[in-house]
């Protein structure tokens, strides 16, 4: 972003895959005080506006593409119990495959592990999984933890982002592959901790 408040690209290497950013000031908002101000999320919220606001583009593969990538979770190796895996492996078998869906840059990580405060003023970095995707999916990992904790903080970021872009049945299938995606990586490496937090989501979608 032109106005400081993300990294400012300064150099780029293709082929050998570097990039150089200019230094932002300030400290991660997890952690920080920060973390439970409203204000915090009503800005970071408005940046998530601007962003999105860039571009959009209709896909009819969205459908498709968002039901693969549930199975693809779940034929990994995965300690989902084996009840709930038969559940989701049935819900997701009735997801809609076609169908227009709108598309905008999509940050992959919003939350504030990747928000930096700096005199009052929140920042964005960590754009590595940057793709084009529904809006409501950069709400999906706030919604599972600040949100969930604090829903003073979900109102003053809807405040700031302007409106609530989640569709219930897009939403529902979001927050579905969140679960299983967070499940199945945190067994891959190791993190119990992490899976723990995706066990308990998938056990809450499936009632």
């Amino acid at each position: 972003m032109r106005t400081g408040h993300a990294p400012q690209l300064l150099a780029a290497d293709e082929e050998a895959k570097l990039l150089m950013t200019r230094f932002l000031p300030g400290q991660l908002v997890e952690g920080h005080r920060a973390q439970d101000d409203p204000d915090t999320y009503r800005q970071a919220g408005a940046l998530l506006a601007r962003f999105h606001a860039q571009h959009t583009e209709t896909s009819t593969e969205w459908g498709t593409r968002l039901a693969q990538r549930a199975l693809d979770w779940l034929d990994r190796p995965h300690r989902i119990d084996a009840p709930s895996a038969a559940a989701l492996r049935a819900e997701i078998s009735t997801w809609p495959r076609s169908g227009e869906v709108t598309l905008v840059p999509n940050h992959g990580d919003w939350q504030p592990r990747n928000w930096l405060i700096d005199e009052g003023t929140v920042r964005v970095i960590d754009f590595g999984r940057a793709d084009l995707r529904p809006a409501a999916e950069d709400f999906a990992r706030l919604a599972r933890q600040d949100f969930a904790r604090d829903p003073a903080l979900e109102h003053a970021f809807l405040q700031g982002y302007g409106h609530d872009p989640r569709e219930a049945g897009l939403w529902r299938r979001t927050l579905v592959v969140e679960a299983i995606g967070t499940a199945a990586w945190a067994h891959g490496v190791g993190d119990e901790p992490f899976e723990r937090v995706g066990l308990r989501q998938i056990a809450q979608l499936v009632g």
